[in-house]
């Protein structure tokens, strides 16, 4: 499993992270996100790679957890 903590980041860092973690085509991914923006554009990139999200909301941030 690939996790990537991009909290404190703005788009379109989070999805550039994203991206490049899944050039290793990873079946599971998890991403820590602080924002509502970041947390919808890496959920539609996903989608759109082919991942099925699960989000759960932390104290301060959103837990995005993908699988293939």
């Amino acid at each position: 499993m690939v996790q990537i903590d991009a909290r404190g980041m703005s788009c379109p860092q989070p999805v550039l992270m994203v991206k490049q973690a899944l050039e290793s085509n990873p079946k599971e991914v998890k991403i820590l996100v602080d924002n509502n923006t970041a947390k919808t554009n890496v959920c539609r990139f996903l989608r759109n790679s082919g991942y099925k999200i699960n989000v759960e909301e932390a104290e301060d941030s959103y837990i995005l957890s993908a699988k293939r």
